[in-house]
């Protein structure tokens, strides 16, 4: 029998452990994908840790994965073999909860996360329902698009729903593993893109990516800044400080969203200054497979670009300890060579 090698957690805190496992077949409905990068995220964390509830071990971790289908299940129309896919945090849905027939699949009461409720990326080949996966073009190369899956579609996603127009103002909270890809996409989608962050010296890095503005919010206070632009129509918060983010909320202008996709623990929001301007406060999922696609599509054709540090699959652990230790510039991503 044909084996691969998978990264497992076998236990909660358990260590990364590289074995062999018999290749799967594909069942109805899904396919299989032999795997060329998977990118290593925050949020894998809370299977290493045990800290997402109902897991079951032993289990691979990965939700940022790249690769090719090698084989399709019965009743999986559209996908064939050799198709070039990715996967990402949403692992397929229902179609008949309640959610999904108002079309909000992401709250799926039935809902699968990659890489928890089944294996994931962080192995030779994965199993994965058809309908979370995501085509890839042609000109993106796997350690591009694996991040893309998570960091990339959470912005992307984000910012197409945030409301601005071409020209508004549009802020990003945070030049980390998000918002280097927040700071991209908003250029690349016509506003009036500024750049937040802690430091005179993450500038050139902002304009770099793409900011009009920047604000260094250890000087200055960016709430105040961002007013004598305007406002912002919208702020991306990407950074995990509910005091960064109480900090910035003042720059909203009338109607304007402040939209959480880092996840701190808690904030301080002025009710008052909510219902003087009619603004609000919100939070955005990452998104389905066919918002992956998007990203996938329009990073391609924009040249938007994850910034990496790749490591081979057998120094996992390495990649996992670089990516905890929020020193990683600014995504870590394995390569799984075969």
């Amino acid at each position: 029998m044909a084996t691969m090698r998978v990264v497992q957690v076998s236990r909660p805190n358990g260590p990364f452990e590289i074995v062999q496992r018999p290749i799967p077949e594909p069942g109805p409905g899904t396919v299989r994908i032999k795997v060329l990068a998977c990118g290593i995220c925050h949020s894998d964390s809370l299977i290493k840790e045990g800290a997402f509830p109902g897991i079951q071990y032993p289990r691979v971790p990965g939700h940022e994965v790249a690769g090719v289908i090698d084989a399709v299940g019965s009743n999986a129309p559209g996908w064939e073999k050799g198709q070039r896919v990715g996967v990402g945090w949403n692992g397929g849905y229902c179609g008949y909860c309640d959610p999904c027939r108002h079309g909000e699949f992401f709250a799926c009461v039935r809902g699968q996360t990659t890489g928890i409720s089944y294996d994931g990326g962080y192995a030779e080949y994965m199993i994965a329902p058809a309908g979370a996966i995501a085509r890839m073009p042609a000109d993106l190369p796997p350690a591009d698009a694996a991040p893309l899956m998570c960091a990339g579609v959470t912005t992307f996603n984000a910012l197409r729903n945030c409301g601005a127009r071409p020209g508004d103002v549009v802020a990003v909270l945070g030049l980390g593993g998000l918002g280097h890809l927040g700071v991209q996409f908003a250029a690349k989608m016509g506003f009036h893109t500024v750049g937040i962050a802690r430091g005179k010296d993450k500038e050139p890095l902002a304009r770099q990516l793409g900011a009009a503005v920047y604000i260094d919010s250890k000087s200055q206070d960016p709430a105040a800044e961002l007013q004598k632009l305007g406002g912002a129509r919208a702020i991306l918060a990407t950074a995990t400080s509910g005091e960064a983010m109480s900090a910035v909320q003042g720059g909203l202008a009338a109607n304007g969203t402040l939209l959480v996709i880092g996840a701190a623990e808690s904030m301080q929001v002025s009710p008052i200054w909510l219902l003087m301007g009619c603004r609000s406060v919100k939070g955005w999922y990452s998104g389905t497979s066919i918002d992956s696609q998007d990203t996938l599509t329009f990073s391609s054709r924009t040249g938007v670009r994850s910034m990496n540090e790749s490591f081979p699959f057998e120094r996992v652990n390495e990649a996992y300890e670089r990516m905890m230790s929020g020193k990683a510039r600014f995504r870590v991503v394995l390569t799984i060579a075969q």
